[in-house]
């Protein structure tokens, strides 16, 4: 695999704090082309050669504005348990439905703007629903839990120019841990 020549903005740009704006379709040639590298970034960030090989910090999820375009596009890539990765593509995505049962990630959420470990809790919908178009412009519902659903979570807040760093208490991290269900 070729690494593609994606720059993501550091969690200090200011353009990340945008909101993104609809997408038409079609999509241009070029819009398919960055989707493509996008994918293609993240799923060699999940291959240990690869990462090791160019110095990737995994990810899974990415959004049109981490790479300064403000979009409301963004790609998740799931490596599955056979180690074979499913493609997310969600343009224009918008939350239907979720679940009442919240949950955070034990270990902690990361991102690929943000080049620091941080500590704390951010609290998610278990499970959500969402309305969405595919790279085509089709339109498809999907309904995502656990790990998925807070990828999903995550990237659409980024559509909307928030970071996860905003839902955590500097003063007390683990606020309200109790509350929520730890994955």
């Amino acid at each position: 695999m070729k690494l593609p020549d994606l720059k993501i903005l550091d969690e200090l740009d200011k353009t990340l704090r945008l909101k993104s704006k609809e997408v038409t379709f079609p999509l241009s040639k070029e819009d398919k082309a960055t989707i493509k590298d996008m994918l293609t970034l993240l799923t060699m960030s999940q291959i240990e050669e690869e990462a090791k090989k160019y110095n990737l910090r995994a990810g899974m999820g990415l959004a049109y504005i981490q790479i300064g375009k403000p979009k409301r596009i963004f790609v998740i890539v799931e490596e599955l348990e056979d180690h074979s990765f499913k493609n997310y593509i969600v343009i224009n995505p918008k939350i239907i439905s979720h679940s009442e049962e919240k949950i955070y990630v034990g270990e902690g959420e990361g991102c690929l703007s943000i080049n620091r470990e941080v500590e704390g809790i951010v609290p998610r919908f278990a499970r959500i629903t969402v309305e969405a178009q595919d790279i085509d412009g089709k339109p498809y519902t999907i309904r995502v839990r656990e790990d998925i659903s807070v990828a999903f979570q995550h990237e659409i807040d980024h559509l909307n120019g928030i970071l996860f760093i905003d839902y955590i208490d500097p003063k007390n991290p683990y606020k309200d841990a109790n509350k929520y269900r730890e994955i």
